[in-house]
């Protein structure tokens, strides 16, 4: 990568679309915050109390889950502790939480260049796309359910009802797309970059993107064994959301208890509005309109709703705060960071190159 590349990346950070749109989820999250009335949303906040380390524990199931998920998709002779993966996927999370217009494109490659020293680059890159792409394939699946339970338990509004037969609709075109790719086995991802290579993109994205595709397919088709608990693993982390909900709000909603069915509803419908939403921090707005209009669907408050977004980003914040602290710990920073993940990330490509190249090319 050039370092023009490399300043035209870090100016992503900062965009007039990010600006705007945290402006207007600032406005948003105001708008609810005050519709829903400060006074409840105080008093709902104080009836969880300590009860805010329960969540946060409960929520440290969904990152085991996925770091457990993610070692298990290393190849041999490659092996990655549980301890370093978790460690990275903290650290990464928390950069992609505080740098969200540029955060999945930094925190990604973050992940596996925070263990280049356990684990060779391209090796960790590929296994934690194999996860990604399990855990794609379980959101999916989960948001289904919770669309599908919404729809059978509930009397709808007309236009939520719309809503959710549409996005169960998006969610069967992608996944039979995807199952085509994967049967297939459709040279997706270097396709793409061969087009944009004709466009100007360096050849070494071609190569990267090949690379990339034999051993997320090489994996499909010699690890099968590894399916179901990989599957399993990434159901365990929208339980635990779901888990983390009902917990919430049974401290927040004493006058109507939750049941599990309704934290199950609540749960897929956050995973609608991190999905859609990611490029705004935190989902700043954007969560407590979901949720406050869906909890009131469900039978809670309005202020219910937005009370439970709202400890949502504090369990959030209390991540992203524990990932800072080990990056500190690692002397460190946002955009070292940064920097080291793009030129891990574009040394790892030239190598591909290199060994795709004739001898005669090479030498």
């Amino acid at each position: 990568m050039t370092q023009t590349s490399v300043k035209s990346s870090r100016r992503k950070g900062v965009t007039p679309f990010g600006v705007i749109s945290l402006l207007l989820g600032l406005a948003l999250f105001g708008y609810f915050v005050r519709k829903a009335g400060l006074s409840q949303l105080l008093e709902g906040i104080s009836r969880l109390g300590f009860g805010f380390i329960l969540v946060v524990a409960v929520s440290a199931i969904r990152q085991i889950a996925r770091s457990i998920a993610w070692t298990l998709c290393i190849e041999a002779p490659f092996r990655l502790r549980f301890r370093d993966a978790f460690r990275a996927r903290i650290m990464g999370d928390a950069i992609g939480n505080i740098l969200p217009f540029a955060g999945f494109l930094v925190s990604e490659p973050a992940k596996p260049a925070l263990i280049r020293d356990r684990v060779p680059l391209m090796a960790g890159f590929s296994a934690l796309a194999i996860e990604n792409s399990f855990y794609a394939l379980s959101v999916a699946l989960f948001i289904c359910s919770g669309m599908v339970a919404l729809l059978l338990s509930f009397a709808l509004p007309k236009g939520l009802r719309v809503i959710s037969i549409i996005t169960l609709v998006v969610i069967a075109v992608v996944i039979a797309i995807a199952c085509v790719v994967i049967a297939k086995r459709l040279k997706f991802i270097s396709g793409t970059a061969g087009f944009l290579h004709r466009r100007g993109l360096n050849e070494k994205w071609i190569e990267k993107g090949r690379t990339l595709e034999d051993r997320v397919y090489g994996f499909y088709q010699n690890n099968s064994k590894r399916f179901l608990p990989i599957l399993l693993l990434e159901g365990c982390f929208h339980l635990a959301g779901a888990l983390e909900i009902f917990v919430t709000l049974s401290f927040i909603s004493p006058d109507q208890p939750p049941t599990f069915l309704t934290a199950f509803i609540l749960e897929s419908v956050n995973r609608v509005i991190t999905v859609v939403f990611k490029f705004i921090p935190l989902r700043m707005g954007v969560d407590e309109a979901g949720t406050g209009r869906v909890s009131k669907v469900l039978q809670f408050t309005m202020a219910t709703g937005v009370t439970l977004a709202i400890v949502r980003k504090g369990r959030d914040v209390f991540w992203a705060a524990t990932g800072m602290i080990l990056l500190l710990q690692r002397g460190l920073s946002l955009r070292a960071v940064a920097r080291d993940a793009e030129r891990a990330v574009a040394e790892q490509a030239k190598m591909s190159v290199s060994a795709n190249l004739p001898a005669s090319e090479s030498s």
